[in-house]
């Protein structure tokens, strides 16, 4: 950003690279996007709750009360008839902007003191002709596995930034975490409830979001 806070990283994780985008602020900078190259993305409003989330399925968009505004499939991702993608643009905030047009058309335009950049995010899955892929169900398995590490991981690097800020103080150690990280836990939680899941998996997913 002009001020100098860092806006867009680029980290790789095993095969994989994955995006994180940042609020402008010099300290426990919030998340605003991830966007992973597996096809998974999730965008969070201002107050950390989900405003996009995106799969190699599909997507759906959410307004700040929790409640789904759309959904939709990408195509030959199912047998299914899908529902099409309307083009969506949001403003994550008066510098970053995403633009969702296609599975393999996702842009986020970094704009700054004149001057712009742009990244596709998109991705390109090849699908044979004679075996197409079964969308899972809505916030399956995996989906409630990957939300669940995704706060976990939003947990450490909030305990990281914590141990930057207080090198000398056990302080950092004691700290609670986000109230945004709280909230998403516990809405994780209330989907293991509402989700056809094994006992066994709530357990693990439970104590991943509150280690």
């Amino acid at each position: 950003y002009p001020s100098g806070n860092l806006a867009i990283i680029v980290t790789g994780q095993r095969d994989q690279l994955i995006c994180t985008i940042q609020e402008d602020e010099p300290r426990t900078a919030k998340i605003r996007a991830l966007f992973q190259s597996d096809g998974r993305s999730t965008c969070y409003y201002p107050n950390g709750d989900e405003w996009i989330n995106m799969s190699i399925q599909g997507g759906q968009y959410l307004d700040q009360a929790g409640s789904r505004v759309r959904r939709w499939a990408w195509p030959n991702m199912s047998r299914e008839p899908h529902v099409p993608l309307s083009p969506i643009f949001i403003s994550l905030n008066r510098h970053v902007g995403v633009r969702i047009l296609a599975q393999d058309k996702i842009i986020v335009s970094f704009l700054a003191m004149g001057r712009q950049a742009k990244f596709n995010m998109g991705i390109k899955v090849k699908v044979s002709a004679t075996s197409q892929l079964h969308a899972p169900a809505w916030l399956g398995k995996d989906e409630l596995l990957l939300l669940a590490f995704r706060v976990r991981i939003l947990q450490l690097f909030n305990r990281m930034r914590g141990c930057i800020n207080f090198p000398s103080s056990e302080q950092w150690n004691k700290m609670q975490p986000p109230a945004y990280l709280v909230t998403q836990a516990a809405k994780i939680l209330e989907r293991c409830v509402a989700t056809d899941i094994s006992e066994e998996l709530c357990s693990s997913i439970t104590a991943i979001v509150k280690q």
